[in-house]
């Protein structure tokens, strides 16, 4: 059986000065099931429009919106852009009332009871434009157009978000302790049925369902579109979640701007700072904050005895400590690995210089460790 609601869509125009809001691209059912969670926030869906007994309505299996307009739509498959509202959750002396005739634009008696949270909702449009076809299977394509991509088998790209740490959905489909988010361009959607462990290269690269630091890796997955509850998720197919470069679905003409995350940093040595006694068979580790550029690395790394040390007591020339270096991505760390023993008794200089960068081409503050060999 199909929810109907009435839903209140009011068009105006937006003025020369107004600033674009980030928006959220949804549909009538995820509006229908959270709309405490929507409220004040700008939005896209898409419907059918119509006359129905000489209104304007745009309608999906979910439900039915009632369009005021003083304009035209076109006719079928529209999109509609605009501000979502819950009256219930405004006064009936807001602001953003003013000139407005509650009864008129949203049907409420303005003697009477005020609506409660939920039961009177509205989207203040800014824009109503034919919308195309569906394309193929994307974040955004799918949480448009939920019908469409229902039960079928896809493959997306989308930006890693954890446990919704960007708070971009209202609600988890609790499939299991592993839901995770992805997103791209204005679009969310769930993925379960799959750890967050990626395919890198051969490897498997462990993704943080807490950690906001893994929200700038992108990744592909497969599986079956599935909708609840006004959720939308993948339900993934076991082993297909990997490692992928960012997409360009984002429109051209309205970009979203996601904040850049930190700067990277070191987080560990081993050794440590001023650690002595160092074994002369040490290797070097440096874990970093996020993930490091390797090919920025090459050119800006120097290790090196201390030759202050040398010249002040009097010692031959040192010879030149010669290293190979490995990045292992899954754990952000570096390894050096000194091509033969270290000199007795000596202070190691390692300088990681300006000019390395994280993948989101955020530099690395210079940093330099320094440790001191022992007898053996």
């Amino acid at each position: 059986m199909l929810k109907r609601a009435a839903f209140l869509l009011v068009v105006i125009a937006a003025t020369a000065s107004a600033q674009p809001a980030a928006r959220r691209a949804t549909n009538i059912a995820a509006l229908l099931a959270y709309p405490g969670f929507y409220h004040l926030h700008q939005v896209v869906i898409l419907g059918t429009v119509a006359l129905q007994n000489g209104q304007l309505h745009v309608s999906d299996e979910a439900g039915s919106i009632f369009i005021v307009t003083t304009g035209n739509a076109p006719d079928g498959v529209d999109e509609i852009r605009g501000e979502f509202w819950d009256l219930g959750r405004m006064k009936p002396d807001d602001p953003q009332f003013a000139g407005r005739d509650l009864r008129a634009s949203f049907g409420i008696d303005p003697e009477g009871a005020w609506p409660r949270p939920g039961e009177t909702t509205a989207i203040v449009a800014t824009a109503i434009t034919s919308a195309a076809p569906p394309p193929t299977p994307s974040i955004r394509a799918i949480v448009l157009h939920p019908a469409q991509y229902r039960d079928q088998k896809v493959t997306v790209t989308g930006q890693f978000s954890g446990r919704n740490l960007l708070g971009e959905l209202p609600d988890a489909p609790g499939r299991s302790r592993y839901d995770f988010v992805v997103r791209s361009a204005d679009a969310a959607l769930w993925v379960s049925n799959i750890q967050p462990k990626a395919r890198d290269a051969g490897r498997d690269v462990e993704l943080g369902l807490d950690a906001r630091l893994d929200t700038n890796r992108w990744v592909r997955v497969s599986g079956k579109v599935q909708q609840r509850r006004g959720l939308i998720w993948i339900e993934a197919d076991a082993g297909s979640l990997t490692v992928a470069r960012p997409t360009a679905e984002t429109p051209a003409d309205d970009p979203i701007r996601v904040p850049a995350g930190p700067a990277p940093e070191v987080v560990f040595s081993a050794p440590t700072e001023d650690e002595s006694d160092v074994l002369l068979t040490t290797t070097v580790r440096i874990q970093f904050s996020r993930d490091i550029d390797q090919a920025t690395v090459k050119d800006h790394l120097r290790v090196s005895y201390l030759e202050s040390q040398r010249i002040d007591q009097g010692e031959p020339a040192t010879q030149t400590a010669e290293f190979t270096t490995q990045y292992d991505a899954a754990r952000r760390v570096l390894v050096l690995r000194f091509a033969q023993p270290l000199e007795r008794f000596r202070t190691m200089k390692v300088e990681l210089q300006e000019g390395i960068l994280g993948i989101d081409k955020q530099p690395l503050k210079p940093w330099t460790l320094m440790f001191a060999t022992g007898g053996s």
